[in-house]
């Protein structure tokens, strides 16, 4: 069956354990002819661990809260000004195989940062984006139903600090970076930012402009308040 419109929800700072559940409930209630999703925004500091994450990765988190999740990949920080796209997308309908996803959300990534003209490469066996051995987005996925949740992260302008009480993505000594970092006499925009990563997404996913839905302001998940936490 298809459906080609796609919702992009523009979410703004967001706890991680909410948003978590709802993007879950989302893919494990979702119909043949649900429409695609994408969600943005950025989260309130946390770690997350990922289903095969070794906790040992953790090496001083402090104040700031670990959670286990089922995405894939290892342990990863999210805080305020990094971007994160959470891609709901049912790959049967999309003909999508989960490595063509990987690579799409990889590709789009350095298209975004090619405009500001920083250089970046994907790993083969390490996935995500780096910039000179520097990674400076992760990604993690998990596919239920044939269909994609959680999604990728990319450090626009953020306190990069936290990375330091962890072995990001599980690799000891990996340095980590960020457009702001890279760019130093740039002020970047977050909007402007976010919205280009969705241009590349939806660019890469071959929707058409006239195909994306934005979503009102105020979110509603299966007609419940967003504060409602019994997901």
């Amino acid at each position: 069956m298809s459906n080609k419109k796609f919702l992009v929800r523009d979410l703004g700072l967001r706890p991680y354990a909410p948003i978590w559940r709802a993007m879950r409930e989302f893919t494990l209630t979702r119909q043949l002819d649900t429409t695609d999703e994408l969600w943005l925004l950025q989260h309130e500091a946390v770690y997350t661990l990922g289903q095969a994450a070794d906790p040992q990765h953790v090496l001083a988190a402090g104040d700031i809260p670990v959670v286990q999740a089922d995405r894939g990949g290892q342990v990863t920080y999210h805080g305020p000004g990094q971007l994160v796209a959470y891609l709901l997308v049912d790959l049967r309908r999309q003909k999508l195989g989960v490595r063509q996803l990987v690579s799409l959300i990889e590709q789009s990534l350095i298209g975004l940062l090619n405009r500001y003209s920083i250089s970046a490469a994907a790993r083969p066996h390490a996935p995500g984006v780096y910039v000179s051995g520097e990674k400076i987005a992760a990604l993690g996925l998990r596919i239920k139903k044939g269909c994609s949740y959680h999604g990728l992260s990319l450090n626009v302008d953020m306190d990069l600090e936290p990375f330091s009480r962890i072995n990001p993505c599980g690799f000891e000594d990996l340095a980590v970076t960020s457009m702001q970092s890279l760019l130093p006499k740039c002020q970047l925009n977050m909007a402007a930012v976010q919205a280009q990563l969705c241009g590349e997404i939806m660019r890469q996913l071959r929707y058409a402009d006239s195909q994306i839905v934005y979503s009102p302001k105020e979110w509603r998940l299966h007609g419940r308040p967003e504060q409602d936490e019994n997901f």
